[in-house]
């Protein structure tokens, strides 16, 4: 018979072997953080190419790209001589030395150099080369009466010459690839404002150019232009016939200048606390922002690119010019740079 008390002691042995259950336990989340990005791998992916590098040695990689473009220039006249060099020899000059020879074809080597080493893309260096040739070749349009096809058939074996090595072994910056992706993307990519900022530069050109033709540039054109057959294309000029050649410097212009620089990721800002004395000294004088930077090399290098080429194409290649005369002619297109790249600069300011 059992007791009340066995009873008893096996309830608590039972109860005592059944598991306790335990309490709900309660998440709380009180911040939801994004992905970490530290601040390498997010400028590796910004400033990642759009395609791999070129596989061969960096070694021969430029020396490459200036036997291309040379190659590929001397093919395009060879084929085009009758169109190109042939209608263009009536109101040419002969590179009679050494000297001549190379200093056009040294400058040609300097200028790809330049593109090379400055690490631009296919479509900068073609920008570039636009902006440098253009003026020359405006030249023998405006004042010697050579055929606009000519000059456009002269033009792009040019840039084709110059495009296609950079093309095959460099890929293009992310700006230029995928502007999707690059940074200011809501910038670099508005239709709006790339047509915009092309009206402006192709402005600053045109009334640039109008000033020299009002002021300076005819004086020079009579008395140091030997050959030239007529001024009367600087008398008659006007803002609006000279839009076709200015607009398309100015598209040129905003490719070179304002597209990459708005692509460009913002820097760290400047902690003066914790700065050495070098840095603050860097940054007293080169404290722009990293927009800014980019605005003032590249505006500085189009100024010194399409004045030396203007200058020497001008002075080396065209019969009759001499030297205060290819000097005031270039220096039109320097200062329309200069100006182009102020005016685009306080645009990405804004």
């Amino acid at each position: 018979m059992r007791t009340r008390k066995q009873t008893r002691a096996e309830e608590t042995a039972e109860a005592a072997s059944s598991p306790t259950p335990s309490a709900p336990t309660v998440v709380s989340i009180t911040k939801i953080e994004g992905p970490t990005i530290t601040p390498s791998s997010k400028r590796d992916s910004d400033d990642a190419p759009s395609a791999p590098r070129s596989k061969l040695p960096k070694l021969i990689q430029f020396p490459l790209v200036a036997i291309l473009s040379l190659a590929l220039s001397q093919l395009g006249y060879s084929l085009t001589w009758a169109y190109t060099k042939g209608a263009l020899a009536t109101h040419a000059r002969l590179l009679s030395t050494w000297t001549d020879f190379g200093l056009v074809v040294g400058w040609r080597l300097f200028e790809l150099a330049l593109g090379w080493f400055g690490n631009y893309d296919g479509y900068d260096i073609t920008a570039l080369n636009l902006l440098s040739s253009g003026p020359p070749l405006y030249l023998l349009f405006a004042f010697y009466e050579t055929s606009a096809s000519t000059l456009l058939l002269t033009l792009g074996i040019e840039t084709f010459a110059t495009y296609v090595p950079f093309r095959l072994l460099r890929p293009l910056s992310v700006a230029h690839a995928d502007p999707s992706r690059a940074p200011n993307a809501e910038i670099v990519t508005d239709r709006p404002i790339a047509l915009l900022t092309t009206l402006l530069a192709g402005a600053i050109y045109s009334v640039t150019l109008f000033f020299a033709y009002a002021t300076y540039l005819p004086y020079y054109l009579v008395v140091y232009f030997a050959s030239l057959p007529s001024v009367a294309s600087a008398h008659e000029a006007t803002y609006v016939n000279l839009l076709p050649v200015t607009l398309v410097l100015g598209f040129a212009a905003r490719s070179f200048v304002f597209a990459p620089a708005e692509g460009t990721p913002k820097e760290e800002r400047f902690d003066p606390a914790s700065a050495t004395l070098p840095e603050t000294v860097r940054w007293n004088f080169w404290g722009w922002s990293a927009q800014t930077k980019v605005v003032i090399r590249r505006t500085a290098l189009l100024m010194l690119v399409s004045g030396a080429n203007t200058f020497l194409q001008t002075r080396l290649t065209v019969d009759g010019v001499e030297t205060p005369g290819a000097a005031a002619w270039s220096s039109v297109w320097v200062l329309a740079a200069a100006v182009t790249g102020l005016g685009l600069a306080a645009v990405g300011s804004v």
